[in-house]
């Protein structure tokens, strides 16, 4: 039981520590239903059809590191696209949430 409590207090402390690392954000693309299904710990909701008109809204920055995912890495791939054409610097692809998950390092939570 302690083993268990110190990795759970480890796992958050490292979140945290990698979200304050850098001013980056993570944005899930998918559908309301696919976020509430489970997401990345800290990850923001903009669903693929809204986020030309609204990441201005979530990411003023145009140099912040953007991490982007969805179910498989298609439309975290558009979403990219997206973002480059608006002139976003540092957008990245992280692919499914699985793989975001690794990549990030980041649990999924509901």
């Amino acid at each position: 039981m302690i083993k268990l409590l110190k990795l759970i207090l480890l796992t958050s402390f490292l979140s945290t520590a990698w979200a304050a690392e850098d001013n980056s954000i993570i944005i899930d693309v998918r559908t309301t239903d696919e976020w509430q299904a489970g997401h990345l710990q800290f990850a923001k909701h903009l669903p693929l059809d809204r986020v030309e008109a609204e990441i201005t809204e979530l990411v003023a920055d145009k140099n912040t590191k953007v991490y982007l995912y969805c179910r498989s890495g298609n439309r975290s791939g558009k979403a990219k696209a997206i973002l480059d054409s608006l002139g976003y610097s540092t957008a990245i692809n992280a692919g499914g949430i699985t793989q975001a998950s690794q990549l990030l390092n980041q649990e999924i939570v509901q």
